[in-house]
């Protein structure tokens, strides 16, 4: 039984930080709701992230742009987590390394350039 003890008592302050991380959650909600002001005005309640109103027609036309900014967004947010591993390794992987992060840069630059050149950045 004593062996389960100590096993137990590793375990200790995993579960006192959880318990504080719990605690000063529901303290910084509780104190959010309770000091800040409650009445969001119609801008903050405005759909402005997709460009639509989120319950509403689903047979509607929306503008595909709002879609495409977010796929490209997440092609470049991508691309950056790709870089900071390459850049750490550069000098082991050598120049073959090297070469095909720039095939690869390459490629993202090609499909940029060609979303740039057909106006799907551009806004109306």
């Amino acid at each position: 039984m004593d062996a389960h003890a100590a096993l137990l008592r590793e375990y200790l302050p995993i579960l006192m930080f959880l318990g504080l991380a719990i605690i000063l959650s529901i303290l910084m909600v509780a104190a959010s709701l309770i000091i800040a002001r409650q009445k969001p005005d119609t801008e903050k309640l405005s759909a402005y992230e997709c460009g639509f109103e989120a319950f509403d027609d689903a047979r509607r036309k929306f503008d595909v742009r709002f879609y495409l900014v977010a796929i490209l967004f997440i092609i470049f947010d991508l691309e950056v987590a790709f870089l900071f591993p390459w850049a750490v390794s550069l000098g082991e992987i050598g120049m073959f390394g090297f070469w095909s992060m720039v095939a690869f840069l390459g490629v993202l630059t090609i499909g940029f350039v060609y979303e740039w050149k057909k106006g799907a950045l551009e806004w109306e």
